[in-house]
């Protein structure tokens, strides 16, 4: 008997506090709130959120954002039972607790057949997250501001203005800071209230090389074609014209008529095509409009007989060139702004202007600096060809090979050296040796037996190249080889949105600087230099002066070809290191070497930075086409070579003489 008794006192108890539970929750403030909107919140779309959305924001209760924000994420359950909406969470299966929106306390288990989730669409969500903005604004967390400033760029309202203008006073975060003030002034161009905030907005990005400066300065300069009746000064003065124009000249006669035909102010012209399949409709007793169908061999006959079929009714009218001069010349076309505000235009187009005469000047700027970088690795893989050819008189054609031997000596170390940075430390000396060594023995065995025969030696070096080549792909594959760089070195410098440009030619312009410098140093300041610039320039006086010119050769040979295996190395980092590698710098290291002079390391650097800023340049003309590029290129050189002979800097001494 005291069984049944417990049971009915635990039942009506939990009768009890279900009924103040739920009490509590519909006299919570946003409960009430959401129960005077119900079916605005379980029915939610694009139109009957906002006031929802509206009262919410306004009550300003703390729990309303994160509501919000979960209603957005599709989170809230509705009580079918009595309309509660609540967030959830899992709980044993087939049912989920409870937790009241008000107080985030968790309240009791419900069946999930007991409840239905609100699912609002994208359009409901949009006005939700625009809505959040005010107050994400200023909220604590610094990514949630974050995450507001990026929905406001994704798109704006004009009631993301004044948050965003109050916002900026207290914000503590320098980097948000900074972006709420470009932000506020992107705004204010489209959704400024005063004509003096837009124009004064706009204005204030004349030197900006932003893309989103550009992306919210074009929609107010976009433009529709119209017409009006009579002559220029009758078009209506609540348009901001852009500009009238002319048909026939400015605006093709057709489209200018076609606007007339699309407005039923004018007949729409009909086609040979349609005129012809009138005219045979129209054929009785093999005549067409008074006319014999034998007799219409040319298009004059044809239109005689379609105008009488026009006069007659039966067709439509036929519309010529003069029919159309005539109709439009009755009105004045014209492009017109879609923003009504004369000011705000002119202001737009003249900043948007300034923009892109910035951007060409920026963009100049990348271009040399591209040129630059080029410069350096034409001078890296040039200098030694030109040391070679100046003290030699050769011509090698494997000078390449030796820039790929470079490039695969950078490889095989960082197979055993993993850290990139000291690889590349190791890799310049060793790739210098190995290229220096190949170049001595070729010398030695080949190009010395060959003296003042240049012919035989520019084939001989030919082969050397070609047997180089195979060697390489016998030993390393095919396939193109990785010459990794120090992390370092990824990425580039950004000076704006325009100008940039990677650290790897930094890197490599910097090295081609040293190198330059070392090699004014050896051939000025050390006996060596002293006894090549002698060997260059009189070798019979210096052999009589006690110098073994054949010793120099080998010794200059060396020097050429290590300082290729050098540049092999840097263009390695960035270029794919295959057994052709060096062969496609070997066309631009000679046209470097021709038009600076042989022999002369001014000279070269003057011809790199004349070939690399001009491969540029062609490059930015033609982008599409590199084959195109070369070619004009070489009919470049060989222009300036009937100019300039003996190259920008002459060689005096043999070389000149040869």
């Amino acid at each position: 008997m005291f069984r049944p008794v417990l049971f009915a006192l635990l039942f009506l108890f939990n009768l009890a506090a279900v009924a103040v539970a739920q009490d509590a929750s519909q006299n919570a403030p946003l409960q009430a709130i959401l129960q005077e909107n119900h079916k605005a919140v379980e029915r939610a779309s694009r139109k009957t959120v906002e006031d929802v959305v509206s009262a919410i924001i306004s009550s300003g209760l703390p729990q309303g954002p994160e509501f919000l924000k979960t209603w957005a994420d599709r989170d809230v359950w509705m009580r079918e039972s009595d309309g509660l909406f609540f967030y959830t969470a899992k709980a044993d299966a087939g049912a989920l607790k409870l937790i009241d929106i008000d107080s985030g306390e968790e309240i009791g288990v419900t069946p999930k057949k007991e409840l239905s989730q609100l699912k609002p669409n994208s359009g409901v969500r949009g006005v939700i997250a625009s809505a959040l903005v005010a107050t994400q604004l200023t909220d604590p967390n610094p990514a949630r501001r974050m995450d507001a400033l990026v929905t406001i760029e994704r798109s704006a309202a004009e009631e993301h203005l004044e948050p965003l203008r109050e916002s900026i006073e207290n914000e503590t975060d320098p980097k948000i800071k900074a972006r709420k003030e470009r932000i506020l002034q992107l705004v204010t161009i489209t959704f400024g209230k005063t004509t003096e905030a837009r124009v004064e907005a706009v204005q204030g990005f004349d030197t900006d090389l932003g893309v989103d400066a550009r992306a919210a300065i074009n929609p107010v300069l976009t433009t529709k074609l119209g017409f009006s009746k009579g002559g220029p000064d009758d078009v209506p003065d609540n348009l901001n014209i852009q500009t009238t124009l002319k048909p026939g000249a400015s605006i093709s006669l057709d489209d200018a008529y076609a606007l007339l035909v699309a407005a039923d102010l004018a007949p729409k012209a009909v086609s040979v095509s349609a005129r012809k399949a009138l005219l045979e409709a129209n054929i009785n007793n093999g005549m067409v409009g008074g006319i014999e169908v034998s007799r219409m061999g040319s298009q004059a006959e044809r239109d005689r007989a379609y105008s009488a079929l026009v006069a007659t009714g039966i067709a439509p009218p036929f519309v010529t060139v003069d029919t159309k001069k005539d109709a439009v010349s009755a009105y004045t076309f014209y492009n017109a702004y879609d923003e009504p505000d004369r000011e705000v235009t002119t202001a737009a187009a003249k900043t948007l202007q300034s923009i892109n005469n910035y951007v060409g000047f920026n963009r100049a700027i990348d271009l040399a600096l591209d040129g630059l970088s080029m410069a350096s690795i034409f001078f890296l893989a040039a200098i030694g060809l030109a040391i070679t050819f100046g003290v030699m008189g050769v011509i090698n054609m494997a000078h390449g090979e030796f820039i790929m031997i470079g490039a695969y000596t950078g490889y095989v170390v960082q197979q055993f050296i993993p850290n990139y940075t000291v690889s590349i430390i190791v890799a310049l000396p060793l790739a210098f040796l190995v290229a220096a060594a190949a170049g001595i023995a070729l010398e030695r065995l080949v190009i010395r037996h060959l003296a003042s025969r240049p012919l035989e030696t520019l084939l001989a070096t030919f082969g050397v190249s070609i047997a180089l080549q195979q060697l390489a792909k016998n030993i390393f594959g095919t396939q193109a080889r990785p010459l990794t760089s120090p992390a370092w070195l990824d990425g580039a410098l950004s000076i704006n949105d325009v100008v940039s440009i990677s650290y790897i030619r930094i890197a490599i312009f910097v090295l081609a600087l040293v190198f330059f410098a070392l090699l004014l140093f050896v051939l000025n300041k050390t006996r060596l230099g002293l006894e090549v610039r002698a060997v260059t320039q009189n070798p019979r006086m210096a052999s009589s002066m006690g110098i073994n010119p054949d010793r120099i050769n080998m010794l200059t040979f060396g020097l050429g070809s290590g300082i290729a295996g050098i540049a092999g190395v840097a263009i390695g980092l960035f270029a794919k290191v295959t057994s052709e590698l060096g062969s496609a710098y070997i066309v631009q290291s000679f046209m470097t070497v021709v038009v600076g002079g042989v022999g002369n390391i001014w000279g070269t650097l003057a011809g790199a930075t004349m070939i690399g800023f001009l491969q540029k340049i062609i490059e930015f003309f033609n982008p599409s086409n590199t084959l195109a590029a070369q070619t004009y290129m070489i009919i470049f050189i060989i222009i300036f070579i009937q100019f300039k002979p003996k190259g920008i800097i002459a060689l005096k001494g043999r070389a000149a003489g040869d």
